[in-house]
C-alpha cells in the first residue's frame, strides 16, 4: 500500500493557508466532505488538526483513491474516514449529509458545468455552513503565470481552463451563499475562497 502513496507541491504549499481558514471557523464539528482529494495530503491535515471534524475524501480518480488509502493507512487518525468514489459532476455526493464542503484546484481542471453543480450542493448545506474553494480564478488582468496555465490546460482539452470569478460569486449568491472571506493564495492569481450559506 505505501507505494501507492503520493505526494503534490502545490497540497504542501497551500497546506498551512487552509488550515488557518478552517481555525478561523473553529469550532469545527460534524462532517467535513471534500471533493478531489487528490494526494489526499489535505484531508489528512485536516483530520489531525480537526479531532472533533470527520473528513470524508473523495476522488474520481482510482489512483488518487489508493493514495488517499495509503496515507489513512499509514498515519491516519480515526476521524479520517476512507475515500469515496465521488464525481463532481454526479449527484450521488450531494446525498451526504455535510456541514463543510472542501474543493481545493479542482473547477479549473474539470468541465464548466462543475462549478454550477459544486454551487447546487453546497445550497444544500446546513444554515451557516461554509463552503471552501481553493485554486487560480480569472478576475482582472491575469498575471503571465495563468495565462500559460490556461493555454496548457486548453491545449490539453478544450473543456478546461481557468474559471472567471465574478460569474461564480454571481450564481452563488443566486443560490444563497454569500462570499464571507477571499484572500490571495500561496501562487499569483490563486485564490482562498470562502463561502457561506445564509441562515
Amino acid at each position: 500500500m505505501g507505494g501507492m502513496k503520493r505526494t503534490a507541491r502545490l497540497a504542501l504549499d497551500n497546506r498551512d493557508l487552509l488550515l488557518s481558514a478552517l481555525r478561523a471557523l473553529a469550532p469545527l464539528r460534524g462532517l467535513a466532505l471534500e471533493l478531489g482529494s487528490g494526494t489526499g495530503e489535505h484531508a489528512l491535515a485536516v483530520a489531525r488538526a480537526f479531532p472533533d471534524l470527520e473528513v470524508q475524501p473523495s476522488d474520481p480518480d482510482p489512483e488518487a483513491r489508493a493514495s488517499i488509502a495509503a496515507w489513512r493507512e499509514e498515519a491516519g487518525p480515526s476521524n479520517l474516514r476512507p475515500p469515496l468514489d465521488l464525481d463532481l459532476l454526479a449527484p450521488a455526493w450531494r446525498r451526504i449529509a455535510a456541514d463543510l464542503l472542501l474543493c481545493v484546484n479542482v473547477l479549473h481542471l474539470a468541465p464548466p458545468a462543475a462549478g454550477e453543480a459544486l454551487l447546487e450542493g453546497a445550497a444544500a448545506l446546513p444554515p451557516g455552513a461554509p463552503l471552501l474553494l481553493y485554486g487560480p480564478f480569472l478576475d482582472g488582468p491575469p498575471p503571465a503565470r495563468l495565462v500559460r496555465f490556461d493555454a496548457e490546460l486548453r491545449a490539453h482539452h478544450p473543456a478546461l481552463g481557468l474559471r472567471p470569478l465574478a460569474p461564480l460569486i454571481e450564481a452563488a449568491a443566486r443560490r444563497g451563499l454569500r462570499l464571507e472571506t477571499r484572500q490571495p493564495g500561496r501562487e499569483p492569481g490563486d485564490l482562498l475562497l470562502l463561502f457561506r450559506r445564509a441562515p
